[in-house]
């Protein structure tokens, strides 16, 4: 895998791997725990980790603590901080302490993003690493921002012949003027229960389930605190929750599949990370045919969105019949010690740390691929000169 870094990288037997974590998101502590996992897991016989930062605030450092400053909220440290270049002959980070030149790099070779969420899952973090030329986990800038807002993605599997709960989206500034009119809807359209969702927000958070008007109202309060987009949508009566991970890149393969055990009325985020006492069974019980169908529309899903690397996909199958619903994908999964996403491909055969190895594989390879794509065109006349 070594020939795969850039030259510049090659006399170093070590991959410098930039761990990135936190961020401006509401699953900001997520994100710390996630990486955590990472950080324990990867062979630190291949790779030299970089610890890399982000405050709530968005700020940035990078230290070998910082992983402890953050879960610990500590007073940030300016002599710590740094700025990711988007210039693609860095290839790293600077130093903003004003004790070392503005020359002072640390160089990395490939980057994991762990940031759940807004400003990390959504391509914005990922243009970045685009504009700095350095391979990546993970989706590019159009899956991460097609698979991080639900609207789109339902609309893209839709188009795609998959599938998805039946919905109804609206803009907060929409609800404003004719919030009337826009429950009247959802109560003909989906009736009762439903949930009301964020539409780019991941791990449950802003989100509720509704049984009637007055809880309605709510949720969409609720939802609106977190995004202007709202989705609404219908609850799937005596339905089961079954997750699939995915892992590649233009050739993707599906794990087996998990169902979900939720605590709670639904899996919000204290059934997910507070209470521990939601289970999972992995393999899921289902007949072989259903196995099979779900990973081949977790696929199409994956492949819908235009993602690489990596993504969770998660349905809603039918206790009576088996229909399969999609209910959404996650381009950045949870990688904590309980997260569905390495659970499903240890079941699968493949452990954590090897994983982690074929994620970074993924990175890389797909990294050289955009390489060898032209950036540059040299008209026949240079007529530009002229202007």
């Amino acid at each position: 895998m070594s020939s795969s870094i850039p030259k510049s990288k090659i006399q170093n037997p070590k991959i410098r791997v930039g761990v990135i974590f936190g961020g401006r998101s509401a699953e900001h502590q997520v994100s710390l725990v996630s990486a955590t996992s990472i950080m324990n897991a990867l062979d630190r016989e291949k790779y030299d980790v970089v610890q890399i930062g982000i405050t709530p605030e968005g700020k940035w450092l990078s230290a070998s603590d910082a992983i402890a400053l953050l879960k610990n909220d500590a007073t940030f440290d300016k002599s710590k901080e740094t700025i990711l270049l988007p210039d693609p002959t860095v290839k790293g980070l600077v130093r903003l302490n004003p004790e070392f030149p503005s020359s002072h790099i640390e160089s990395l070779d490939v980057i994991f993003p762990v940031l759940h969420g807004m400003y990390g899952e959504d391509g914005t973090v990922q243009g970045l690493f685009e504009l700095a030329g350095i391979p990546y986990v993970g989706a590019g800038v159009l899956g991460s921002a097609a698979g991080m807002d639900k609207v789109v993605a339902k609309q893209l599997c839709e188009n795609a012949g998959i599938l998805v709960t039946p919905y109804v989206w609206f803009p907060a500034s929409a609800y404003d003027r004719t919030g009337k009119k826009i429950v009247d809807d959802i109560e003909r359209k989906l009736k009762y229960p439903c949930f009301v969702k964020p539409s780019n927000s991941g791990s449950s958070v802003g989100i509720s389930k509704a049984h009637n008007r007055k809880e309605l109202l709510v949720a969409i309060d609720l939802a609106m605190e977190y995004d202007r987009k709202i989705l609404v949508e219908k609850g799937i009566k005596n339905a089961r929750e079954i997750e699939i991970s995915v892992l590649g890149n233009d050739e993707p393969v599906a794990s087996v599949p998990g169902e979900i055990f939720s605590s709670n009325e639904f899996y919000d985020y204290d059934a997910k990370y507070v209470d521990g006492k939601s289970t999972a069974v992995i393999p899921a019980k289902l007949p072989k045919s259903v196995v099979k169908k779900i990973q081949e529309l977790a696929i199409r899903t994956f492949k819908a969105v235009d993602c690489s690397g990596m993504g969770r996909v998660d349905f809603l199958v039918t206790k009576q019949g088996n229909k399969i619903y999609l209910n959404e994908i996650n381009t950045i999964p949870g990688f904590t010690s309980i997260s569905m996403y390495p659970k499903l491909w240890e079941a699968s055969g493949l452990s954590y740390s090897k994983l982690l190895d074929r994620l970074i594989e993924l990175a890389i390879d797909r990294y050289r691929q955009r390489q060898s794509l032209k950036t540059t065109f040299k008209p026949k006349k240079e007529w530009f000169r002229e202007e």
